[in-house]
């Protein structure tokens, strides 16, 4: 089990005052930083992790000048378990590993097998990956349909019928990621490396490139 960081704990007690005291509720302020890492005997330091981790999910959001507010449109009955956090650390771990022994050699596959339509397909995706970050936009739904249609090209039913796996795993990434901008850089490479690779037709270059680009996502996330 992994250890918990003392932010990861607080934003969990900072999501029950949320969730089951309901003592915030949707497009509520939260109290001051004062106020509230004295309330919770916690450095304001922490208390800024915390509420960084809270705007990184979704659920509060800072508005310049004027505090940091619970989300209005916030849907409480849906919000994961408390620990959500901290679990998609754990859990992330082995949503990782999964695609560690799964993508790099539905890449290998991929390259062998894809029809010229479906190559073109996946460096389309991977341009419009690349331009969502230039633009700083949500990239998730690419990112999924680029691995997506590396994993369709393998002609493999049982490799797509993992494919809600390797969704829940790119999901827990955007969650955890913190933008950095090596992260961010590292992507842009790694993407690059594993379309020349295909485009080339060069199975055990695209398999390495993949490999190389989940264990860049790994360690960015700080799964290990």
């Amino acid at each position: 089990m992994m250890q918990k960081r003392l932010s990861d704990s607080v934003a969990d007690d900072l999501m029950s005052m949320i969730t089951i005291e309901k003592r915030f509720l949707p497009g509520d302020k939260l109290p001051n930083e004062n106020e509230l890492s004295e309330e919770l005997n916690i450095s304001r330091t922490t208390l800024r992790e915390s509420i960084r981790i809270l705007v990184t999910n979704g659920v509060v959001e800072i508005r310049r000048g004027k505090g940091t507010y619970i989300k209005d449109n916030i849907d409480l009955e849906n919000l994961e378990s408390l620990s959500f956090l901290t679990d998609a650390k754990i859990n992330a771990k082995d949503l990782y590993e999964m695609r560690l022994i799964f993508e790099p050699e539905a890449a290998y596959y991929a390259t062998i097998r894809a029809s010229d339509m479906e190559l073109k397909r996946i460096l389309e995706y991977g341009k419009q990956i690349e331009q969502r970050i230039k633009w700083k936009e949500d990239r998730t739904d690419v990112e999924q349909n680029f691995h997506k249609s590396i994993v369709k090209a393998t002609h493999n039913e049982f490799m797509e019928k993992l494919m809600p796996v390797i969704y829940q795993a790119i999901d827990k990434g955007v969650i955890l990621s913190q933008k950095k901008e090596l992260a961010i850089k590292d992507t842009i490479n790694d993407h690059n490396m594993i379309m020349e690779f295909m485009k080339n037709r060069n199975p055990e270059g695209a398999r390495s490139a993949m490999k190389i680009h989940i264990l860049h996502a790994m360690d960015e996330l700080g799964i290990k």
